[in-house]
């Protein structure tokens, strides 16, 4: 595996485990206040691990190198998307779940989640991965390659639950982008559980309550 991660171990061996993706620009640390304030005791023991994406230069921040998945042109959907970016960090995730599996934990004991373009790698590589996960976790996000869904997703997570959050303030991702992503899934047949809060491109405790509870719905 070539990612950095950061990790929060149970004092016992883990039974579950929670990977989260950050944003453009962010790092894995960011998510440790969340872990922290998720009450997940009835999971059993759970790992939390917290990637580092690699570092590259970001076209839309005039080429600054940052901690990124993938390479970004634009905001608008009608940007092109960075193809090869998206599909390296897809192998990356896929690699983080791999590990989890080698270390004892099955993938349908495996939540998958992330925020903005840690939103977007979470619908990429979940819906791709050959065995099913427990469940996919997207915050203030969108579904990119979104074309090439319904021809790639792999059916071992046909039944896979998602959740899907968004700000309706979010001026850096906007709410319809999560919207659309929303309604793409739950086409094909996903079973979406959507929530809609009034803040900007950031989180709230009102989604983590959310998001906590549907943890302990989908790892029971």
């Amino acid at each position: 595996m070539t990612l950095q991660t950061i990790e929060i171990h149970p004092a016992g061996e883990a039974r579950a485990s929670l990977i989260v993706l950050h944003g453009l620009g962010a790092d894995g640390a960011d998510f440790i206040p969340m872990v922290d304030a998720l009450q997940l005791a009835e999971v059993g023991p759970l790992r939390c691990v917290m990637p580092r994406a690699p570092e590259r230069p970001v076209t839309l921040n005039n080429g600054y190198v940052m901690r990124a998945w993938y390479d970004l042109y634009g905001l608008e959907t009608h940007r092109r998307e960075d193809e090869a970016g998206l599909r390296a960090s897809i192998r990356e995730v896929h690699t983080l779940i791999d590990r989890e599996r080698e270390r004892g934990v099955p993938a349908h004991r495996i939540v998958l989640a992330g925020f903005s373009q840690g939103c977007a790698m979470t619908l990429l590589a979940g819906l791709r991965y050959p065995e099913r996960l427990a469940g996919l976790a997207g915050l203030s996000g969108y579904l990119p390659l979104m074309a090439s869904t319904a021809a790639e997703r792999h059916a071992a997570n046909a039944e896979t639950p998602i959740f899907i959050a968004h700000g309706s303030q979010d001026d850096v991702v906007a709410i319809e982008r999560g919207r659309t992503a929303r309604d793409a899934l739950a086409n094909l047949g996903y079973r979406i559980e959507w929530h809609d809060y009034p803040m900007a491109h950031s989180m709230c405790m009102e989604e983590v309550n959310d998001l906590n509870r549907w943890l302990l719905q989908v790892l029971k």
